[in-house]
């Protein structure tokens, strides 16, 4: 889970609350981006780990 007040806090406070549209698409769009790239990191390491044979 990504959280603690970082990224979507600026995302809700800035982009949302204050009717700013464009950072609230940026935001939203590197939280995605971020996800991406730590989910397919987990899953390359699961592949490269499932291929040993313990």
């Amino acid at each position: 889970a990504l959280g603690a007040g970082g990224l979507g806090d600026l995302a809700i406070r800035i982009g949302y609350q204050s009717y700013r549209g464009d950072v609230l698409f940026y935001a939203v769009v590197v939280i995605i981006v971020l996800v991406q790239i730590i989910q397919s990191a987990g899953d390359y390491v699961v592949k490269r780990l499932r291929k040993h044979k313990y």
